[in-house]
């Protein structure tokens, strides 16, 4: 019996501790009667446990928020802030539903209302948190289909996009939902970094600064942006681009549910991928933009120039043209870009095309798009529109050349090299002379290649020829020597005194021989 006492006297500290220690769980909706309070603990947790929804302060402030954070990660990650520019100051907030369906925070104070979802118009209102990080309003008994969705804080983000969210515009209501950084660590006040969507030409995605542009994500070819190499290797997600009459959005969904990822739009102006390591508690960056010496600015190598990130200089004309101001080149400044060597002669048909491959395609700004050409197509169109500058394909993702017609009738800008296998190919208008001069230098290069090669065997050959006959030489020269020498030791000895009476005019260069190296006499 006392074992038993015992026992469920552990139990129930353990189960006190637990609820002492953990947020209350205020289940995963409010009503118009159940109305979340800052108490310091009553929660929203979604029904599968993923997501957390209640007051909180940023680190170094003491304002207060209603925000959204992953409810098992240990460290905790804001995703979503609905009051971000109007915090309750003290532990005085409340967060309600109103009859007719619209979410209101006020201060208890005073009960003055702070922030407001806007009026709904519902019969019988109900707030949820979902598993996938929505908090949405609808009428009490519909199913979780978006479509029943009266409002959702997916439509209103902050600086994080998390898988099902979208990121774009929905063209019939004139929604456009972008990411803003925080201003600081301390203050979810929108900053003056943002990234979402230019639709003018052919859709991008930007990062701004202000009213800035400083970061081209470049449109969709049916894999990645153009300007995101490494999505072409994101084997984690799946990516979705939607680009109609209705919406221009971009959205991703986890392969596996247990990988949990999210962009974010820092407080530095750059945006990053990030993974959570399970082992290690941590949030790792899986890819961030802006990368490298070409992303520092939009088109660093200006109008016709390519820009490669790991070469010095980094800029390059395209084949066909030359740098506007070599000065400024020569100085390291291609932001002048580059100027044609020849004019077009589009008109008389004697123009043709150069392709460039592995590219982050120029700036679609003010491009034409038809999606349903063939690139075949896309160049009869190019060939017979005059101030059609390049054409490329729209959709790479199936197998050949690519479908559908991107075409250029202004200046080629912000163009970047990636390494062989990635970005697409894009086909530049040339005049038929800086065609030909490619090939003539193409040649030129070749028949060089081909002296080079010659000349080097020949002088190998020569050089094997003049060895060869040293060494017959110098084995001729030690026979020789051998000869002598074996003819010296037969020679007689003489008496200096003898041959000198003998010929009266004996001399020691003549012993000696001419060079002092003659047989040797006796004395």
């Amino acid at each position: 019996m006392a074992r038993r006492m015992a026992k469920a006297s552990v139990l129930l500290y353990l189960l006190t501790a637990s609820i002492l220690c953990s947020p209350a769980n205020g289940g995963d909706t409010v009503t118009p009667n159940r109305p979340l309070v800052d108490d310091g603990g009553t929660n929203l947790i979604s029904a599968g446990g993923s997501f957390e929804l209640g007051f909180f302060r940023p680190v170094g402030s003491t304002n207060r928020y209603i925000g959204i954070w992953y409810h098992r990660i240990p460290v905790q990650t804001v995703v979503w802030v609905a009051n971000r520019q109007w915090p309750v100051t003290g532990r005085s907030g409340k967060l309600s539903l109103e009859t007719e369906g619209a979410l209101v925070i006020t201060d208890g104070k005073n009960s003055t209302v702070i922030w407001s979802s806007g009026s709904l118009a519902l019969a019988n209102p109900v707030a949820r948190l979902l598993d996938n990080g929505n908090f949405v309003v609808k009428e009490e008994g519909s199913d979780d289909d978006p479509s029943s969705f009266a409002w959702q804080s997916f439509n209103f983000l902050t600086d994080t996009l998390l898988p099902g969210m979208k990121i774009g515009w929905n063209l019939t209501s004139g929604l456009n939902r972008n990411l803003t950084a925080w201003r600081n660590a301390s203050d979810p006040t929108p900053s003056e970094y943002g990234t979402g969507f230019d639709v003018h030409g052919v859709p991008q995605i930007f990062l701004w600064s202000g009213s800035r542009r400083y970061w081209r994500g470049g449109s969709w070819n049916g894999r990645q942006f153009s300007g995101i190499q490494e999505m072409q290797t994101d084997n984690l997600f799946d990516m979705v681009f939607v680009g109609d009459a209705r919406e221009i959005v971009y959205s991703f969904y986890m392969r596996e549910s247990s990988v949990v990822s999210r962009l974010v739009m820092n407080e530095s102006g750059i945006l990053q991928r990030f993974v959570w390591l399970e082992e290690r508690e941590m949030w790792s960056v899986f890819w961030f933009a802006p990368k490298d010496q070409c992303d520092n600015m939009l088109s660093p190598c200006g109008p016709y120039g390519v820009c490669y990130p790991n070469e010095s200089p980094m800029c390059k004309c395209l084949q066909g043209f030359h740098p506007k101001n070599p000065r400024s080149w020569d100085l390291r400044d291609g932001t002048d870009g580059c100027v044609r060597n020849t004019a077009l002669d589009c008109r008389n048909g004697t123009d043709g095309f150069t392709t460039l491959s592995s590219v982050k395609i120029p700036d679609t700004s003010t491009s034409l798009v038809d999606r349903s050409m063939s690139l075949e197509q896309c160049e009869a169109l190019c060939r017979r529109n005059c101030s059609c500058k390049a054409y490329a394909s729209a959709n790479i993702s199936g197998s050949g050349r690519g479908s559908g017609c991107i075409i250029w009738t202004t200046e080629l800008t912000d163009t970047k090299m990636y390494d062989k296998g990635s970005g697409q190919d894009i086909y530049v208008r040339l005049a038929a002379a800086d065609l030909g001069s490619e090939s003539s230098q193409s040649h030129r290069n070749h028949v060089v290649v081909i002296i080079i090669i010659v000349s080097a065997l020949a002088t190998f050959f020569l050089l094997s020829f003049a060895c060869f006959v040293w060494r017959r030489k110098k084995r001729r020269n030690r026979y020789i020597d051998e000869e002598a020498h074996e003819q010296d030791l037969d020679l007689p000895l003489y008496d200096l005194d003898t041959m000198a009476g003998a010929t009266g005019n004996f001399s020691m260069d003549n012993k000696l021989g001419e060079g002092g190296f003659g047989p040797v006499y006796k004395v």
